[in-house]
């Protein structure tokens, strides 16, 4: 009996792990930077300035792009978090825009990205609507938390995937509340409205 050719195997898994590790941590450092300029972009869209919140996409897009070509497929699921961001970005843009959502076959990321990428969409959505009533754009308002309810229903079947999207039921929780609270929100100022204009009517 002998360990001979089990030690070799155990020494060649090894240094083959201590490389994927690397590698792992390389992408989640470099990665990093995708987020970053979502993040940025988010916020350069809820500033109305959607000509740098356009670019910092692409560049978030080229980044994607390049990661996707040197990575071993066995390291892709690193890639998830900063995909996610990419897909709520872009789709937050477009909304602005009054574009279709991009699919994800178009933002060419995996079907967890998309769908958690959409769920986090909804919070910048809410964001919009709440910006929207202060600025007294109620239609506007209106109109966005149409499509923000819309988006909620379509993503409420995915919690049965759970297992499979990770972190799908808790966002849609969150979500959920989320619409409640818009949908009190917007009612209240309407009705606020509805009594300004009753009340400036009697005065005329």
């Amino acid at each position: 009996m002998s360990l001979k050719d089990a030690k070799t195997s155990l020494s060649k898994i090894s240094k083959s792990l201590e490389k994927t590790q690397e590698s792992r941590e390389d992408l989640i450092k470099n990665t990093r930077q995708i987020i970053t300029l979502c993040s940025e972009s988010i916020i350069s869209i809820h500033r109305n300035d959607i000509k740098s919140a356009a670019a910092k996409i692409q560049s978030a897009k080229r980044l994607l792009e390049k990661f996707r070509k040197e990575i071993d497929q066995g390291l892709y699921r690193y890639l998830i978090p900063s995909e996610q961001e990419f897909v709520e970005a872009s789709s937050f843009l477009a909304i602005i825009q009054n574009k279709p959502v991009p699919s994800f076959e178009s933002l060419k990321v995996k079907e967890e990205s998309y769908v958690l990428g959409l769920l986090d969409c909804v919070g910048e959505l809410r964001r919009n609507v709440y910006d929207k009533i202060r600025t007294g754009k109620l239609e506007e308002a209106k109109k966005t938390f149409d499509l923000m309810e819309d988006l909620y229903l379509q993503l409420y079947p995915f919690a049965s995937f759970d297992k499979i999207v990770k972190e799908a039921r808790r966002k849609l929780d969150v979500d959920r509340i989320l619409v409640e609270e818009t949908r009190t929100a917007l009612t209240e100022e309407i009705r606020r409205q509805e009594l300004i204009d009753t009340i400036k009517k009697i005065k005329e």
